[in-house]
């Protein structure tokens, strides 16, 4: 399944491409996930994510394949498999960024294959926990570029309501969809 995704964050291009590079610093923004280690090129965690009934949490790493700063274009690849479950999830992950009026517009290409019980709710409700995260995570790499980040521990908005948004997450809080 391929999904499409573009937000903009407030600083330029190069300021962007690094920040997005910049792994420990922008973990907390994405939901559910949790970075237990990073060499430069491979990052290993895990990510918990809630689908109708179920929460799954996928253990794994994601491995920079390409990062061509001149082009502003990286490419990680990302592999799960289910911490309770026989299911594995692949994605193939393309970001590509552009100057757009003294900001920086992020487009990002995900081809995602998943298997187990995830598979059975199709590509509208991957495809809508998909477009959850990525807000989410816009919004708060957004904040924190802009300066404007909430300290940790505030309340700042996700799928379920207000939830604290610590910079280390111990125990990561799923995406609900409804």
């Amino acid at each position: 399944m391929e999904l499409r995704h573009e937000f903009t964050v407030p600083v330029p291009v190069d300021d962007a491409w690094r920040a997005l590079l910049d792994i420990e610093r922008i973990a907390p923004c994405l939901p559910g996930a949790t970075v237990e280690g990073y060499d430069g090129k491979t990052v290993t965690g895990s990510v918990k994510v809630k689908l109708g009934p179920i929460t799954v949490t996928y253990k794994g790493t994601a491995v920079f394949e390409e990062q061509d700063e001149a082009a502003h274009r990286m490419v990680l690849a990302a592999n799960g498999r289910e911490t309770r479950g026989q299911g594995t999830a692949r994605a193939t992950v393309t970001g590509a960024l552009e100057e757009r009026d003294g900001g920086t517009a992020v487009s990002v290409l995900t081809d995602l294959t998943v298997t187990g019980r995830p598979a059975q709710f199709g590509r509208g409700v991957l495809a809508e926990v998909g477009d959850r995260l990525v807000g989410q995570f816009a919004d708060c790499l957004s904040r924190r570029l802009a300066g404007t980040a909430p300290p940790a521990g505030t309340a700042t908005p996700t799928a379920t309501g207000p939830e604290p948004t610590p910079v280390v997450r111990p125990e990561p809080k799923p995406v609900t969809v409804p």
